[in-house]
């Protein structure tokens, strides 16, 4: 039977709605949970190698014994930079690569305009499953916060830096990369820890389930 011929029931047409129609495309879904693993992978990779030296300049050198600008208020453990940067390089390219599948895919089946830009007369098929508030963030957090977080990550290497050294001379050199890229990841936290809470709010199982099954339950049926 076709889900158009579906009738109406007052009280019930949201579920009927959620049982037939898909929250999230398993494109969605799956780059979902493939970046909350690589950004997982990351961060403990990055704490390792930020321990190895706490604090943070501007300009091209930073050492101990010259000025810094921020000092971390966590003790040196020398050591564990070498042990984690070639999983922060390996999580950094699987996030990379996913972003990339992520934009392409998002072109392709319209999730950007339909489920991200804002409702407009130029936009009339945008979908209700987030506020504005909600799409504004979405949106400069993919085009705008992890690209940042790639730019700066690419500014600190140097042999990236030895063919475009322009990534990091534009904004002042290699350890004003490594304080931006300290600053923009401390923002991606912040967007986490708000997007969980609003989850949380919003029904934790019940929306993790959705983007696992890709189907939004009922409410009261989470489980």
């Amino acid at each position: 039977m076709s889900t158009r011929s579906l009738t109406y029931e007052p009280g019930a047409g949201e579920a009927v709605a959620d049982a037939v129609a898909p929250r999230h495309l398993a494109i969605v879904r799956i780059t979902h949970w493939l970046v909350v693993l690589s950004v997982i992978g990351l961060l403990v990779s990055g704490i390792g190698i930020l321990v190895s030296h706490p604090r943070l300049y501007w300009g091209e050198t930073g050492a101990v014994g010259t000025p810094s600008l921020i000092d971390l208020p966590i003790p040196f453990i020398i050591g564990p930079s070498v042990w984690n940067r070639p999983y922060h390089f390996f999580f950094a390219w699987i996030l990379v690569l996913t972003g990339l599948i992520y934009i392409v895919a998002g072109l392709i089946t319209q999730h950007f305009r339909k489920d991200l830009l804002p409702a407009t007369r130029l936009n009339p098929d945008s979908a209700a499953n987030y506020n504005l508030v909600q799409r504004l963030t979405y949106l400069a957090v993919v085009f705008v916060l992890f690209p940042a977080i790639l730019w700066t990550g690419l500014a600190m290497s140097f042999g990236v830096t030895s063919v475009f050294p322009i990534l990091a001379t534009i904004i002042g050199g290699h350890q004003s990369a490594r304080t931006l890229h300290f600053v923009f990841v401390v923002l991606l936290l912040l967007f986490v820890v708000l997007h969980v809470v609003m989850v949380y709010l919003e029904g934790f199982w019940r929306n993790v389930r959705a983007m696992i099954t890709g189907y939004l339950p009922p409410q009261g049926k989470a489980r």
